[in-house]
């Protein structure tokens, strides 16, 4: 379960990033400063089982892919192959990270 929390808290961060840059109204606020909330609270319950160090690697690295992905498909970013290749290499990252992290019991 310590992964789902994590892939949680990554979604959900993609949300909070945009809503960082584009909110402009206090009920946009609200719910920005609700994902963030949110979003942290899965990092929180994934370091359960996690090692907090690898929680906030994985974390950080799928948001950045995901948010630049975004930025590049749907915001007019400049997408350029080394941009992509350096997000390849992240997304590596991050699975290498995942495959080679053992994940602790609820107890323990």
């Amino acid at each position: 379960m310590g992964w789902t929390y994590v892939l949680f808290a990554a979604i959900i961060e993609v949300f909070w990033v945009l809503g960082l840059k584009y909110s402009t109204t206090p009920l946009h606020w609200t719910g920005t400063i609700f994902a963030i909330i949110l979003s942290f609270y899965f990092i929180i319950k994934a370091c359960v089982v996690i090692p907090a160090g690898t929680v906030y690697a994985v974390f950080t690295g799928s948001g950045a892919a995901a948010i630049a992905s975004i930025d590049f498909l749907f915001l007019n970013s400049e997408f350029t192959l080394g941009k992509g290749l350096l997000i390849l290499l992240i997304i590596i990252g991050v699975i290498g990270i995942q495959l080679t992290t053992p994940v602790l019991s609820e107890e323990g």
